[in-house]
């Protein structure tokens, strides 16, 4: 398995064993004493909402209880986010904790949940890249070539996203400001569309998931420049990097994992920590994910924490350089 080296956004809460009641003691004895509800904030047929189902199939074999997936989208997952935060804090509700969680801070005026004293991390799930890509009809092969033709006409290319702090957005965004070049934002209401309009010439640039864009670039219906973090990507390790590209010091990663309320008991927390690890050890888990252009992290409650931590820290940084005005 890959190391988990992450960062986070939440500050994980230790509850002492005196703070606990008998009616919590007595759940974390014998958890899980019902059906587990796994709040996905993404819409079905999504990655985050492929991934959970993968985890919960294998959850339900481990645990001997039905895990039920509870699809939330809405608000960069907001809806879902708050859901999990006020969820009961028996263990029994967990969430799905994916990227727009530590750029939503940045993103929003105001959460109906705090990123720092609602939530626990449990542990990371995977990791993965975005792909730079470009209309067929673009006359530009690399990264260095994109850079040049974006100097020489100003305001005049269009990328396609879904707006907010969506990793479509901060991936150009980024790349905008280590550039000094001016790229002109195009929103859409989900991804594919503006895919559908690269492909037909409508737009220049998306910046995508490695598993909805791929599939794509290898029908040659777009052109791949690069991908967003600092290795090749298994799925893809012919497309070279931003950052070997011309652009050093160039990173997005995608993440995600799974997290619960503040206040579940460690010993719950360490369970699901175990059994999820375990479910990621699985080949038949761990090859799928790798087919997605995913790689299986793993790692402990307080690894993943602290990841989101720094991708909060550095997303802040960004879409303030990027005026991003929160919403």
């Amino acid at each position: 398995m890959a190391e988990s080296l992450g960062s986070s956004c939440f500050r994980l809460v230790t509850i002492a064993v005196c703070t606990l009641g008998p009616a919590n003691w007595a759940v974390a004895q014998n958890y899980p004493v019902r059906p587990i509800r796994l709040i996905v904030p993404s819409a079905p047929g999504g990655a985050p909402d492929i991934t959970a189902r993968l985890i919960g199939n294998e959850l339900t074999q481990q645990m001997n209880q039905q895990v039920v997936i509870d699809n939330r989208p809405g608000a960069s997952g907001v809806l879902g986010f708050d859901m999990i935060a006020k969820a009961p804090p028996d263990g029994h509700t967990v969430g799905a904790a994916i990227f727009p969680f530590s750029t939503n801070p940045g993103v929003y005026a105001k959460l109906p949940y705090d990123t720092e004293r609602d939530f626990q991390a449990v542990i990371r799930q995977h990791t993965g890249s975005n792909i730079l890509t470009v209309t067929p009809s673009l006359p530009v092969r690399s990264v260095r070539d994109l850079i040049a033709h974006a100097k020489a006409n100003p305001d005049k290319l269009l990328y396609g996203s879904t707006g907010g702090g969506t990793t479509n957005v901060l991936t150009v965004e980024m790349f905008k400001m280590m550039t000094g070049t001016r790229i002109m934002q195009v929103n859409y209401k989900g991804i594919q569309q503006a895919i559908a309009e690269m492909i037909a010439g409508q737009i220049h640039i998306v910046c995508d998931n490695t598993p909805s864009i791929l599939p794509h670039v290898r029908a040659n219906r777009v052109r791949a420049l690069a991908v967003t973090t600092l290795k090749r990507s298994h799925s893809a390790p012919e497309i070279p990097t931003v950052d070997e590209s011309g652009l050093p010091g160039f990173e997005l990663a995608t993440w995600s994992g799974y997290m619960v309320q503040a206040a579940v008991p460690r010993n719950i927390v360490m369970r699901l920590n175990a059994e999820i690890g375990k479910a990621l050890t699985l080949p038949a888990v761990a090859d799928r994910l790798m087919s997605l252009g995913y790689t299986p992290v793993g790692g402990t409650p307080e690894e993943f924490a602290q990841l989101i931590r720094s991708e909060t820290a550095k997303w802040a940084k960004v879409i303030k350089a990027a005026s991003i005005k929160p919403q």
